[in-house]
C-alpha cells in the first residue's frame, strides 16, 4: 500500500497536479532527525534528483514518548524490539524517506516491531 501512494504522488506532481511546495514539506524535525540519525541509500530523490534519500526510523508504543523514539543505530532498535518482548507491548515501527535537499518525504515501511503474541 506504501509504494502505491507514492506512486501515485509522484505521478500527481509529474502531471503538474501537485506542486513541489505541497509535497516537499519535511517537518523540522523531520529534516533534523534526517540530518543527524539517517541511514543512506542509493536512490536519488525523486523530486530534485541532486540528492540521495535517506531513511529515518521512529518508534511508537505505549511505553514511548507520544511522539515516537528516533532510532539510529540497529543496536538501539534491537534493543527496543527486546523490550517490547519483554513487556509483552505492541510496538510499530514507521521508516520514512527524506530528501535532505529538498525536502522531500514519504512514509517508506510500516511494520511491527515485536508483534504481540496471544498467550
Amino acid at each position: 500500500f506504501v509504494e502505491v501512494a507514492r506512486r501515485a504522488v509522484l505521478a500527481e506532481y509529474r502531471k503538474g497536479r501537485l506542486s513541489q511546495s505541497e509535497i516537499c514539506d519535511a517537518h523540522p524535525e523531520l529534516r533534523r532527525a534526517a540530518q543527524l540519525y539517517s541511514h543512506p541509500t542509493a536512490e536519488p530523490c525523486p523530486i530534485c534528483a541532486d540528492h540521495e534519500l535517506v531513511l529515518v526510523t521512529y518508534v511508537f508504543g505505549p511505553t514511548l514518548p507520544a511522539f515516537g523514539r528516533c532510532v539510529a543505530t540497529l543496536k538501539e532498535l534491537s534493543t527496543l524490539t527486546k523490550s517490547a518482548r519483554r513487556h509483552k507491548q505492541p510496538f510499530t515501527c514507521y521508516v520514512v524517506e527524506v530528501c535532505p535537499g529538498c525536502s522531500w518525504n514519504h512514509l517508506a515501511k510500516v511494520f511491527p516491531l515485536a508483534p504481540v503474541r496471544p498467550e
